[in-house]
């Protein structure tokens, strides 16, 4: 059956085979196969003016074409190069029949630059162009994308590429931008309609009676787990909502059989670039044979760690370095995270080298940490009555002043659930024990055999510029309904008109993020960069995108230095836009303009 299910996926992402090579210019150079990498006379747009126009486009994947919407006519948008101290111009011509943006991800500008619609800007009418100017006070690898609507999921998305103003701690002979996506011939809301009417509509790989008869190797639950979990009406294999089902994965917009490849000469320190600009999709990064260290995240430099595999959330960065010495062909396997299907690329000395493809792995299953009880004893679970439990995890079902009891725990007590939780149909669940998950390497790679990158392997370069201890703290949960498709922070939607999260500026203040969900959420603060509470106090990683496993917490420190009004939100879009968004508003000091 499982090799079954790895075929279909890969006819369905690219049964044309080669078709892409038939396409390149519906690419731009650095997202073309056979690329050597950047280099100073790459075609890129560079320079203190830079045109970008938006359009409807076709765009052609796995012998089918479909549409898309695009900037300056290919897909991914084309790579933007800029240095550290220089002031830019965007000139963004919008000719769309309806508004579109662009939001400089992981950018730090001037809110009213930052590109949301709503809350820092007006938007781009049809038919009109938006000049977008600010400072560049940063280096490292970024990216821009739509935050209007769902054109994101359309192909309204491209890397920048920051270099530094003085030398750049990191040596690399040659250095390769790497785009991951996901796209479907769906309309992204056709998606959600479909979402709306069943949450796990796209899951075809649940657990059934035929599996557990079978005992292949991803049928690692016993039968009394598969019982207690049919009990509480949760589906252990809910890893992700959108699925290969749909989804065809791409790298710099070619699917697994087109095969973008990379070249490299044999004993080469090469830069790679890893941007997740997919929708809905968190990927796990390896390739085989091949280590690769670690030296920035979402931009900022961090000190090098060498790992055989990493997850890279939605809108994460991560700057690997290979270093392949023999001459021969190396695969890029980006792996969803619930395993049903792959983008693949391979990295060559020569055009046409290929690896061996290795199948997708047993798909994970969810586990009572990602429930919300890593912090329990579960030796003492055994008795307790998980047909409650089940009464009790439904929100939906529950009468808030009843007692759904579970060993002696009520998990509908709302003297348990914080005040600023409001608990609803929307909420079908409240982790009764979460715990920090930054050590956790990311659902289904705990036991892989090899080394996964966790946050907690992550240091910054440089010391951390604010030393403060944090003034207060703030929790905020991350909630919601899986079966019904609503999400929400403490347990309200954005368009309930749910009240700003509010900083004095300069303010150090300590965020924990409580994700009472069965879910992976990355989540995103705009015009900030953030301590992630790791352990190492001084050099945590700076980001500006954190995954929050399922029942699991996040902690980290930040420092309200940018005055305005930011977009505070989960970075898988259809969450997004179902509700799983706040502002965040940074006062102005006083006499300084807002």
């Amino acid at each position: 059956m499982t090799a079954l299910i790895e075929r279909r996926s890969f006819l369905r992402a690219g049964a044309a085979g080669l078709v892409g090579f038939g396409m390149s210019g519906l690419f731009p150079a650095w997202a073309q196969t056979g690329s050597a990498g950047l280099a100073p006379s790459s075609p890129t747009l560079a320079g203190d003016d830079i045109h970008l126009r938006i359009a409807n486009s076709t765009f052609t994947v796995g012998g089918r074409t479909g549409h898309a919407v695009t900037m300056n006519g290919v897909l991914p948008a084309p790579l933007i190069r800029l240095r550290e101290g220089q002031n830019v111009r965007l000139h963004v011509e919008n000719t769309l029949d309806e508004d579109s943006s662009i939001h400089w991800h992981g950018l730090i500008v001037p809110f009213q630059m930052d590109g949301v619609p709503g809350v820092s800007f007006p938007g781009i009418k049809p038919r009109t162009t938006f000049t977008y100017e600010f400072p560049i006070v940063q280096s490292g690898t970024y990216w821009y994308h739509s935050h209007s609507g769902l054109q994101e999921q359309q192909g309204h998305y491209g890397p920048i590429v920051i270099d530094p103003a003085e030398s750049d701690p990191v040596a690399y002979d040659r250095e390769h931008v790497i785009v991951l996506s996901d796209w479907t011939f769906l309309h992204p809301h056709h998606l959600v309609t479909k979402l709306k009417a069943e949450g796990g509509y796209f899951n075809r790989q649940k657990q059934t009676l035929l599996g557990m008869i079978e005992g292949g190797p991803e049928e690692k639950m016993s039968a009394s787990d598969r019982a207690m979990w049919g009990r509480m009406r949760m589906d252990p294999t809910d890893i992700a909502d959108v699925t290969a089902a749909t989804y065809t994965y791409l790298v710099n917009g070619h699917g697994p059989r087109e095969n973008w490849t990379g070249l490299f000469r044999p004993g080469e320190r090469v830069r790679l670039r890893f941007i997740n600009a997919a929708t809905m999709t968190i990927f796990n990064i390896r390739i085989p044979g091949l280590p690769m260290t670690v030296v920035s995240a979402d931009g900022l430099n961090v000190r090098p760690v060498t790992v055989d595999e990493f997850q890279i959330g939605n809108a994460e960065t991560y700057d690997v370095i290979i270093q392949p010495a023999e001459d021969k062909a190396f695969t890029l396997v980006a792996e969803s995270i619930d395993r049903s299907g792959m983008a693949r690329a391979t990295f060559a000395p020569r055009l046409g080298m290929e690896a061996p493809v290795p199948p997708l792995r047993p798909r994970p299953t969810l586990t009572m940490k990602d429930m919300g009880m890593g912090g329990m004893d579960h030796g003492s679970m055994a008795g307790m009555d998980h047909g409650a439990m089940a009464a009790g995890a439904s929100a939906a079902a529950a009468d808030h002043g009843s007692s759904h009891s579970m060993g002696g725990m009520n998990m509908r007590d709302k003297s348990k659930v914080p005040d600023s939780v409001k608990v609803g149909v929307g909420v079908d669940a409240i982790a009764m024990s979460p715990v920090d998950r930054t050590g956790d390497p990311g659902v289904g790679l705990e036991d892989v055999g090899h080394k996964v990158l966790t946050y907690r392997d992550l240091m910054s370069l440089t010391p951390n510029p604010d030393t403060r201890p944090p003034q207060r703290t703030i929790e905020v949960h991350l909630t919601g309904n899986m079966e019904r498709f609503m999400w929400s922070f403490d347990g309200e939607k954005f368009s309930e008109g749910v009240e700003p999260i509010r900083f004095e500026r300069n303010e150090r203040a300590r965020v924990v993020l409580i994700n009472d969900t069965m879910m992976t959420h990355p989540i995103h603060l705009h015009g900030h960069f953030f301590e992630v509470v790791n352990g190492h106090t001084g050099s945590y990683p700076r980001k500006h995108t954190v995954n929050v496993l399922p029942g699991g917490k996040v902690s980290f420190d930040l420092t309200a230095d940018a005055p305005g009004d930011w977009a505070f939100h989960c970075h898988l879009l259809l969450h997004m836009h179902a509700g799983m968004f706040r502002v965040v508003t940074v006062r102005p000091l006083e006499g300084e303009a807002a």
